[in-house]
């Protein structure tokens, strides 16, 4: 980041909060992305941005394990079932 935001939210009732906009912007939050929150032994809170990894399987190379497979199929057979 070229500068530093500052802002602040309220926690509601549910113990929910909004991550203000202009943080959310600077720091390149998008839909489906989790933030991991710490807090140190004085009680400073700190969150990190784990971005949502899309294709993450993408680099995997198939595997041939001797038979044919159908993963839309074999997805809810029960160990054991056939």
């Amino acid at each position: 980041m070229s500068h530093e935001i500052e802002n602040e939210t309220t926690v509601n009732e549910s113990y929910s909060i909004t991550v203000p906009a202009a943080v959310r912007q600077a720091a390149g939050v998008e839909a489906g992305d989790k933030l991991r929150w710490h807090v140190d032994e004085d009680g400073t809170i700190s969150v990190e941005l784990v971005k949502q990894r899309y294709g993450a399987f993408s680099r995997l190379d198939p595997v041939d394990i001797g038979e044919p497979t159908d993963a839309a199929e074999d997805h809810d057979l029960i160990a054991g079932d056939s």
